[in-house]
């Protein structure tokens, strides 16, 4: 992941570092509430404590603060913000079958206002467009690490990102998701790829140093070339629920 090294070798020399037990409580949850991807909705609904304390701690964090951080440690933040808030609204807010029950045609689930960062109230959709995706743009893997409670997603993982640990779990994430048949795969005979919806809306994200989804590709499946063929599977959107 030579981007990954660029982009985090230098500020790992010179940033400071967050608190060491910053995720730790987000980290216990994950473990106790996540398997194979799939929540305990319930559980948490019945203690939602530390999951509020965890995001009250993370809504605390100064700009002034975070800017001394490490990159690395800055967008395990957000990533964590995010899958932490994320969880947080299906809790509050109890769809049954998705995440798209909640809110309306004009606001929507990703327009709700109340992930606090730096002073502000703000929606999951600035969280991850005008924040992670700009900040972050020579890192696409943050597609397979942001979970937006739906089982088209890639799989929540059942532990907290950090900065020390995250390449290696962007990675992993990355595997996991490309492994997964029912939403990416290579046809060799017909010189296909057939792809999760995810590489269509943030295709320009995968491309920016690749090229093409396919050479982006290329580096987990080295038989692919920019002559293949790109078809796209279905995307559920029913909730990411362990019942």
């Amino acid at each position: 992941m030579k981007y990954l090294l660029s982009l985090f070798l230098l500020p790992a020399l010179l940033g400071a570092a967050p608190p060491e037990d910053l995720h730790h409580a987000f980290d216990t949850l994950l473990k106790a509430h996540v398997n194979e991807g799939l929540v305990s909705y319930e559980a948490l609904r019945k203690d939602p404590s530390s999951l509020n304390t965890y995001l009250d701690t993370l809504g605390a964090i100064t700009r002034s603060e975070y800017d001394t951080w490490q990159e690395q440690d800055q967008l395990a933040f957000l990533l964590n913000l995010y899958n932490a808030a994320t969880l947080k609204l299906i809790v509050e807010e109890n769809p049954r079958k998705s995440i798209k029950q909640i809110g309306n045609l004009i606001r929507g689930p990703w327009d709700q206002r109340f992930v606090q960062l730096w002073g502000k109230s703000r929606t999951l959709n600035e969280l991850e467009h005008d924040i992670i995706r700009v900040d972050f743009l020579k890192v696409p893997e943050t597609h397979f690490a942001l979970v937006c409670a739906a089982i088209g997603c890639p799989p929540l993982r059942s532990e907290a990102y950090v900065g020390a640990k995250l390449e290696t779990q962007l990675q992993h994430q990355k595997d996991l998701f490309l492994k997964d048949s029912e939403k990416n795969r290579v046809n060799t005979s017909k010189k296909t790829l057939y792809l999760s919806p995810i590489f269509k809306w943030y295709k320009k994200d995968f491309e920016k140093d690749s090229g093409s989804l396919q050479a982006y590709l290329a580096k987990t499946w080295p038989e692919v070339d920019t002559s293949w063929k790109i078809r796209y599977t279905h995307y559920d959107w029913g909730l990411n629920d362990a019942h």
